[in-house]
């Protein structure tokens, strides 16, 4: 088995940044070397807070740290009718065990970086404050990053306006400046994490296992479940999980290499990824946009991962 690549898990949990994390717990792929706390579903408090609840769920022995509280320009944008007030509603899950490092999210990403004697993939399932933050303050460890793996925007439509989806509307700034990096970008937007769909058959299917992280995970989809039911979809779609699949395997994604620029004026389409799909800017392609899945084989992924904390 290759040597598996050391991350950086970066979220504001969140049901699907939760059910990211356990998948990437799970894989022997993989290698958890730092978790940061974004302010974005809701306050960067409870958002730690429940960073601190899953790590200690999914047995996550990596520092934390937390991120700032808010993005880099404008105000924050909780949205409980998403995940809940708490942002992370629906099962009760184990206290905390793990605490946050003292220093800002961004001054630990530099500490995994400068300790790490290869490059680590940053990926990050919220807004993009922390991972322009550390590009900011630390440009001279650009080259220890192998890439960023991020679930956030759409090159097709919004979720959160016509035009933008909540990740990178939360912090446009903070997007623009990523994308603008030359850092390696593989981008699961809406164009595809809308199809990484999980029926309520397959809520079964996890709870089924058996084991304590099965149950929370299948309670988990049937809470998400209950907020895109009422918007017409046959299922929970788990967004953030994408972000990480496509670490693992990548052969169930349709990539694209396209230029893609975000938005931060305008009335209508502030935060918007606008990808170049037909090279009409002359700019060459800055991130692998993800545009399809094979879904039966992403949930039976997820599936697997849930199955792995049985024992």
């Amino acid at each position: 088995m290759p040597n598996p690549i050391p991350i950086l898990l970066d979220g504001d949990p969140g049901h699907d940044d939760a059910m990211a994390w356990m998948l990437a717990q799970s894989s022997p792929l993989l290698e958890i070397r730092g978790v940061t706390s974004v302010c974005g579903n809701q306050t960067i408090e409870k958002t730690t807070y429940n960073a601190q609840r899953v790590m200690t769920l999914l047995g996550i022995d990596a520092p934390l740290a937390k991120g700032r509280p808010g993005p880099l320009a404008g105000a924050a944008m909780p949205a409980p009718s998403v995940h809940g007030e708490s942002g992370l509603d629906g099962p009760i899950l184990p206290e905390p065990a793990v605490f946050p490092v003292e220093g800002p999210a961004c001054a630990l990403m530099a500490w995994v970086l400068e300790e790490s004697p290869e490059p680590v993939t940053i990926v990050p399932t919220g807004p993009l404050t922390n991972v322009a933050s550390l590009l900011l303050t630390r440009p001279d460890l650009k080259g220890k990053i192998a890439g960023i793996s991020m679930m956030g925007g759409g090159v097709t439509h919004g979720n959160w306006s016509p035009a933008a989806e909540f990740n990178i509307l939360v912090d446009p700034e903070a997007a623009d400046l990523v994308f603008r990096s030359g850092v390696p970008i593989t981008m699961a937007g809406l164009d595809v994490t809308e199809k990484a769909l999980v029926f309520p058959e397959d809520f079964e299917t996890i709870r089924a296992l058996g084991n304590p992280v099965a149950r929370v995970v299948a309670d988990w989809l049937e809470f998400f479940y209950g907020f895109h039911q009422k918007l017409g979809y046959a299922g929970a779609p788990v967004h953030d999980a994408v972000a990480v699949a496509a670490l693992i395997a990548p052969e169930l994604f349709q990539m694209e290499e396209m230029y893609v620029a975000v938005e931060t004026e305008g009335v209508y389409c502030r935060g918007a990824t606008i990808g170049d799909r037909y090279q009409l800017s002359g700019r060459a392609p800055n991130a692998r946009v993800i545009l399809d899945l094979d879904r039966a084989d992403f949930v039976a992924l997820l599936t697997r991962a849930a199955a792995a904390y049985g024992g």
